[in-house]
């Protein structure tokens, strides 16, 4: 008599199950396209679904429940600040990479007050954005190589404190907020509060210098 054992999932089945889901929102269609594209040619990676506008990013978001929403910043209707903020009151936990055109770009330290978890320039190679998800699905923040070393190098100019640098070189590092929390003996909280000053004293700097 054989015994009823569960059948084994197709490797594709798990395949399919150990994919990415991503959320694209862009208000131009030929750049939702083309992240698409891109990241269609990655078996790790599933487009779930697309949005022109922060609106339309908060309602499917809801609907969705992707792992990642991959948002540009200047949208109308509802900016992806703006929606970046409403998402993460839907759910604290949300992970938000924004999509920018420019390393100096502002509207990064709103964003990350906000919530978001990292940014990329809409001009990065195709592997760095896939890099930046998979960290980003791991629990870790994103900032670009190149910033995070003017950050770096520009940090005791800008006058950081003791524990802002070890938090920036911890950062720069790879670190996740939970894991810079554990090794600092201190909270999420405050690690993110020491993120968002770090942001907010180098921001000009990485703007003019973009």
């Amino acid at each position: 008599m054989k015994a009823n054992l569960p059948q084994k999932k197709s490797s594709a089945a798990t395949h399919a199950a150990d994919r990415i889901t991503i959320l694209i929102v862009d208000d131009h269609s030929v750049v939702r396209a083309g992240i698409r594209a891109l990241l269609g040619t990655d078996a790790g990676f599933k487009v779930v679904g697309e949005g022109e506008n922060g609106q339309k990013a908060v309602e499917m978001y809801r609907q969705l429940q992707p792992q990642i929403v991959l948002m540009d910043l200047r949208m109308p209707l509802l900016d992806g600040v703006e929606a970046t903020r409403a998402i993460r009151q839907i759910d604290p936990q949300a992970r938000i990479v924004m999509l920018t055109t420019h390393q100096g770009d502002e509207e990064i330290h709103a964003a990350f007050e906000a919530g978001a978890v990292g940014y990329i320039l809409k001009n990065s190679p195709g592997d760095d954005l896939a890099a930046a998800l998979r960290a980003v699905a791991n629990g870790k923040n994103w900032i670009p190589d190149d910033i995070a070393k003017k950050m770096e190098a520009h940090a005791g100019k800008d006058k950081l404190t003791e524990r802002e640098l070890d938090v920036l070189q911890r950062l720069v590092g790879g670190d996740s907020n939970k894991e810079l929390a554990d090794k600092m003996g201190v909270t999420e909280h405050t690690v993110k509060a020491h993120l968002k000053s770090i942001i907010a004293k180098l921001r000009v700097r990485d703007r003019t210098e973009a």
